[in-house]
């Protein structure tokens, strides 16, 4: 198999006009694709770590409001069971 961009048929062609034709326009196209392609993944990736931070974020505070939901309604029993 070919490098990337080294021409149709050679294992790297097929991804346009320029690669087709091989040669060191057809690196440089598959290179530029490459990186082009790693910083979309890479914005992605950040995107879903930051997506999650925020969930993460928002659980927590769900918990807190839960917790103090919690120890109002145990405060509740032990008024409650003084007052027998």
């Amino acid at each position: 198999m070919g490098d990337l961009g080294s021409g149709a048929g050679k294992g790297g062609g097929g991804g346009g006009s320029i690669r087709e034709a091989g040669g060191a326009f057809g690196k440089r196209q598959a290179a530029q694709e490459e990186k082009y392609f790693r910083e979309q993944e890479a914005k992605a990736l950040e995107f879903l770590k930051r997506h999650h931070y925020d969930e993460i974020n928002i659980q927590e505070k769900e918990i807190k409001r839960l917790q103090k939901e919690i120890d109002r309604r145990q405060n509740i029993l032990k008024q409650l069971k003084n007052d027998d």
